[in-house]
């Protein structure tokens, strides 16, 4: 990447354009117009758009060297998590640095860092005057908080496009490219059991009364997965399984069992290793995240909470998955007690290996980087995907952090060459997909 490109990059860095809690709006202001000012300085036009109380979206577009040209949305987000304890890096997360290699800072791989070169590509082409494609850019600053001004934008947009590229992922390893044609979705849920109008003494009133604490484990223990890693046969309904081609491709990645070993997890069982795409791909599961109730002391508790979520396999139905879980939770409630259950749902997404622009995608990705590039499913979820989805919009979700780029965490850092790799597949990605079949 040219020095002065990746001077941009560093000063878009250096903005703390915090969305999590802790951050000043002026800051993602300054980001999301930093951002608009690459547009136009492309010649192309950008605003920044605010929907309710949420953070301004950059809305800007490209225009092709031909009329007659499909178009493509780019999408990335500018906000990112708060630092953390400070006394954990190693350097300051708003002063950019390099070493050995790699670029640390908070953003330099989720998703300013890894955005950049896709950005920088599009500009670059259009300056130019040899982009082939239309290019609409979208740039949220909510994704780390889970807000919902990108989702409204979606769904109101009339436009559309041809396919859109989300460079907010990872790469296999680092001879691996990747296209994640898969992303489960999610169901978050909070569970406040009341029991008793306050806590009670557990020696005078313990065993004649409920027990909040007891009443959420008897609300949970049934959802909770069998030996194998299975899940009841009410939440799996609808799971689209692995294609030919999918299954094809993860013959030739690395061993789950070495994506186990680099975190030091503990498998379920012998088979975790050696199922790891399947499970974390295309099944749902079902996580206890987080119990609080009670006191260190005798007492039966009154009040009880728990943070679950829900993962959806692609296929899945995310209304009539929440619908079933919210049954199977709440049918354990004792008579008298109160139990109350606020989710958050996410929906799955899953693009077939035979579309054009995955295709396209793919065989450019390829010629660029001269590695082959694998087609995965991701255990997490990236909601925008499946609002393009929604409207119609096949996505390429791709990227080239690792998984060692230590994302929301201290120390966060992205390969400084990974620059340079990203830039050239994202300028050979636009050039292919001026192929694209136009609806």
């Amino acid at each position: 990447m040219e020095p002065g490109r990746l001077e941009e990059l560093y000063e878009w860095l250096r903005i703390p354009s915090i969305s999590t809690g802790g951050g000043d709006p002026k800051d993602l202001l300054h980001a999301a117009e930093f951002a608009a000012g690459m547009i136009r300085r492309a010649g192309g036009e950008a605003e920044l758009v605010t929907i309710g109380e949420g953070n301004p979206l950059v809305i800007g577009e490209l225009q092709a060297a031909s009329e007659a040209a499909p178009t493509v949305i780019i999408y990335g987000h500018y906000d990112v998590q708060d630092p953390g304890p400070l006394d954990a890096w190693q350097s300051p997360p708003f002063e950019p640095e390099v070493r050995g290699g790699r670029l640390y800072a908070r953003g330099s791989a989720d998703d300013k860092g890894n955005f950049f070169p896709l950005l920088v590509a599009a500009c670059e082409l259009a300056q130019s005057g040899e982009l082939p494609v239309n290019v609409r850019v979208v740039i949220e600053g909510e994704e780390e908080a889970g807000g919902e001004s990108v989702a409204a934008w979606v769904k109101a947009d009339e436009r559309g496009a041809d396919c859109a590229i989300v460079f907010d992922s990872a790469m296999e390893d680092e001879r691996t490219p990747a296209i994640t044609i898969g992303l489960r979705g999610c169901v978050s849920s909070m569970i406040t059991v009341k029991a008793q109008p306050r806590d009670l003494h557990s020696g005078l009133y313990g065993g004649s009364v409920q027990n909040a604490l007891h009443v959420l484990q008897m609300m949970l223990t049934p959802l909770l997965p069998d030996a194998d890693g299975n899940l009841l046969d009410e939440l799996r309904a609808g799971i689209e399984p692995p294609s030919a081609a999918e299954l094809e491709s993860w013959q030739r990645l690395r061993p789950g069992q070495e994506m186990l070993d680099e975190v030091g997890a503990v498998p379920l069982n012998g088979d975790s290793g050696d199922d790891f795409r399947r499970r974390n791909g295309a099944e749902p599961s079902f996580e206890i995240n987080w119990i609080e109730g009670g006191a260190p002391r005798t007492v039966v508790p009154a009040e009880a909470r728990a943070y679950v979520t829900l993962r959806l396999a692609p296929g899945q139905d995310p209304a009539a998955i929440e619908a079933q879980l919210k049954r199977l939770l709440l049918a354990a409630v004792p008579e008298g007690v109160e139990a109350t259950i606020d989710s958050h749902v996410a929906t799955p997404s899953l693009f077939g290996a035979e579309l054009p622009a995955i295709q396209l995608a793919r065989e450019a990705i390829d010629r660029a980087s001269g590695m082959e590039t694998a087609l995965i499913r991701s255990g997490g979820s990236i909601p925008v995907v499946a609002d393009f989805a929604a409207a119609g919009i096949p996505v390429i979700v791709s990227g080239f952090g690792l998984a060692e780029d230590e994302i929301h965490a201290p120390n966060e850092s992205f390969v400084l060459s990974h620059l340079d790799l990203s830039e050239r597949c994202a300028r050979e990605m636009l050039l292919a997909l001026a192929a694209l079949p136009q609806g």
